[in-house]
């Protein structure tokens, strides 16, 4: 009789079933492997690669796609496959980087607010209602713009974090920068996910199994996070796979804006950016980057549809 239990008992497992419901899903498994794969080739690449990113050749200038240069080159003479795949890693790491940290925002302020309530519930949302009265873009760029300068107290306390952690750093204004951008997009991108939280948590809150776990003495606090949040993932996973490219895009406006990367560093949409300038004449400086960056956004939603439906609780289990 035990081997029957401890197999009913293992089948029950919520991350096992999703996991065998998202390999069953073709579409985000295919985009699942796309992303890992184009990840790879941005961390490996410019590691190897004979022709640095930053590497100029103004004699060559820019030259159509060929054996020595297979994405061709910019008008600097610079290898635009090595920009490319390393503009994928200042892409992703905003994306990335930025959501987690509106991620764990949002849904820290969303589900202690839904959880608690009345005053505590009211007190909480005001402040977003008063924070969604400030545009995103606009406030992020004047975040940027007044606060990611070699100027001001921040950059010395991360000058002097980086000195000791790193003997030789290369351009350590521009990775500061980089950095505050993180932090800016990341800490006003949470507003929404905080409403999704606590929605998905006031609805949750009067079931069976939080009172069930209020009788056996839960803490607040590992309700919330152990119980509560795990059974509204559906939700909050498909916003944080919208919000990786909305971030994305807006790192490249920013960026466009002479806010975001500068040269020589440079990011997918710096590159769409640059290369539109010149796009009757070269193309390819507009239409390579701007593959790679719709091939990531398209496979991050086919992705996070893919999650959603395998971690969705009320899925028939197979």
């Amino acid at each position: 009789m035990s081997a029957p239990s401890e197999a009913a008992e293992k089948g029950s497992s919520l991350w096992r079933d999703a996991w065998k419901r998202l390999r069953k899903n073709k579409v985000a498994v295919v985009a699942g492997v796309v992303l890992l794969l184009l990840s790879i080739v941005c961390i490996l690449h410019p590691m190897f690669t004979s022709q640095p990113y930053d590497k100029t050749d103004l004699q060559l200038g820019a030259s159509p796609p060929s054996a020595a240069h297979w994405l061709g080159t910019d008008d600097h003479g610079r290898d635009l496959m090595s920009r490319v795949t390393f503009g994928g890693r200042v892409s992703l790491s905003v994306g990335i980087i930025a959501t987690t940290l509106s991620f764990i925002i949002g849904v820290s302020w969303g589900g202690i607010a839904g959880y608690f309530g009345g005053r505590v519930d009211a007190l909480m949302m005001r402040i977003v209602d008063v924070l969604y009265t400030f545009p995103l873009l606009i406030f992020v760029i004047l975040l940027t713009a007044f606060f990611a300068n070699p100027d001001t107290v921040f950059y010395e306390l991360f000058h002097k974090l980086l000195t000791a952690l790193y003997d030789d750093v290369k351009n350590p204004q521009q990775l500061f920068k980089i950095v505050f951008v993180f932090a800016a997009l990341g800490s006003m991108s949470w507003l929404t996910m905080a409403r999704i939280v606590r929605g998905q948590v006031i609805a949750l809150r009067g079931q069976l199994f939080v009172e069930a776990a209020r009788s056996i003495g839960v803490g607040h606090f590992r309700l919330i996070f152990r119980h509560l949040i795990p059974n509204a993932l559906g939700p909050i996973i498909v916003y944080t796979t919208l919000t990786i490219p909305e971030i994305m895009l807006t790192e490249a406006f920013l960026s466009f804006l002479g806010l975001g990367t500068e040269e020589p560093l440079s990011s997918w949409g710096a590159l769409i950016s640059n290369g539109v300038e010149s796009l009757d004449l070269y193309p390819w400086l507009t239409v390579v980057p701007g593959l790679f960056l719709a091939l990531t956004l398209f496979c991050f939603n086919f992705l996070g549809d893919g999650v959603r439906d395998a971690l969705d609780p009320r899925v028939r289990k197979d």
